[in-house]
């Protein structure tokens, strides 16, 4: 039986219109056997046998609400409720139901079953919309199985290479192209990049801002741009004891200075800066023998182009200076620039007017991870929500989110959709 054959509850204004919060967490709990850990996480890695079953699930519910199914050639889901007006753009929503090997029951489901709540809600109340709405699942999100991340909406934006990405291969040498095959996921639909009026993916925030702010809806105004490097410092090795302090060519000690330095330019870019010493491999790497190389990696993140740009600067200026200072050699390598991502007025807008009509606290929130939004919102209009997670912890596979914190997030995706699909009387 679908939503549509179940009794209607009645309605008496668009404001008391709800998501259903026990069939919403149903299903994420149901998608969230598939690959359960014993830790209580899940480890349902893209294109693999647990994928397969997870998309034939999604597929499951998405014909018994009377969808039409696409799959592009990437292995993208797309299942679309028809429109009033066969012509007009799609309002769309979703996220990926891949896994960290590690990783948590919300990350990503989380926007997908959200979208499908949505479709149930709108055929409980037998809401008509003159646009289609459509929920679309998208491939390998993760990264971790076939590099790189985003690499469904990545193809479908015209950011990533289908060829390119059909050739990437695993740690044992299968290609995503072959693992699609074996899934049975590799389609043949072409989906227009330009028919979308507007895109929404709701994701739990994977950060702590919500929570510590006891704050229920993240109006997402955009993400952050990054920008990696890889830096080596050379000087000399030789004995801890003998060499004087003054006499040294310690690598160690420029890493260090340039750490403390990364931290300095974040914070003097805030609140959108970040900066971030991931990786640090040190030569010889033994306690009484100065340090002659260090190998180390460099994150910068900002909202805004221009303080991107600074931050560059500021670094490269400051590696110049460490090294000239304690007579090392460097090499400062690219490894990764992505823009910032400014999400659009009438998508951010929809988000917090739902939000602000429904009754929920919200606040205006960045994202500094990387999500399918934003390749999407380089095609067509896009936003996002987020709601809080426990102790801001993510790819993990304690990863946790309330409840009721997740049907406001659902409930602002159905207003806001309906916001930009236009409800039919």
């Amino acid at each position: 039986m679908t939503t549509a054959q179940m009794d209607t509850s009645p309605v008496s204004t668009l404001s008391e219109l709800r998501t259903d919060s026990d069939r919403l967490w149903q299903s994420l709990m149901t998608l969230a056997e598939l690959g359960a850990t014993p830790k209580g996480g899940v480890n349902r890695q893209a294109l693999t046998e647990l994928d397969r079953q997870a998309r034939d699930l999604f597929i499951q519910w998405c014909k018994a609400e009377g969808c039409t199914i696409r799959i592009d050639a990437i292995g993208n889901i797309f299942a679309r409720r028809a429109g009033t007006d066969p012509d007009a753009p799609a309002v769309m929503t979703g996220s990926h139901i891949d896994t960290q090997p590690t990783g948590g029951k919300f990350d990503g489901c989380f926007g997908v079953m959200a979208g499908l709540e949505v479709l149930r809600s709108l055929n409980q109340h037998d809401i008509k919309t003159r646009c289609p709405v459509e929920v679309v699942v998208w491939t390998n999100e993760e990264g971790c199985r076939f590099a790189p991340c985003m690499m469904g909406s990545g193809v479908h934006t015209g950011q990533l290479s289908l060829h390119e990405m059909l050739a990437q291969k695993d740690t044992d040498g299968v290609t995503a192209g072959e693992a699609l095959d074996a899934i049975g996921y590799r389609g043949s639909d072409e989906i227009p990049r330009e028919n979308v009026r507007a895109f929404f993916e709701s994701h739990i925030e994977q950060g702590p801002i919500l929570e510590d702010e006891e704050t229920t809806i993240g109006v997402v105004m955009g993400a952050l741009g990054q920008r990696w490097f890889d830096l080596s410092l050379t000087g000399q090795e030789a004995h801890a004891g003998p060499t004087p302090m003054s006499l040294r060519q310690d690598a160690m000690l420029g890493a260090a200075e340039i750490t403390v330095a990364v931290n300095r330019i974040a914070i003097e870019h805030a609140p959108h800066g970040r900066g971030t010493v991931g990786v640090m491999q040190v030569h010889p790497g033994s306690r009484n023998v100065i340090p002659g190389q260090v190998n180390m990696t460099i994150d910068l993140r900002s909202l805004e182009p221009h303080s991107l740009t600074a931050m560059v600067a500021e670094l490269k200026e400051v590696v110049e200076a460490v090294s000239q200072r304690h007579r090392l050699a460097f090499e400062l390598t690219p490894t990764a620039d992505f823009v910032p991502e400014h999400f659009a007025d009438n998508c951010v807008n929809a988000v917090r007017n739902a939000a602000s009509q429904l009754g929920y606290s919200h606040l205006d929130i960045v994202s500094g991870a990387g999500h399918d939004a934003i390749f999407m919102g380089r095609i067509a209009p896009a936003g996002m929500i987020f709601v809080p997670c426990e102790g801001g912890i993510s790819h993990n596979e304690i990863e946790n989110a309330a409840p009721k914190d997740l049907h406001a997030g659902c409930n602002v995706l159905f207003h806001a959709m309906l916001d930009q699909a236009e409800i039919v009387s």
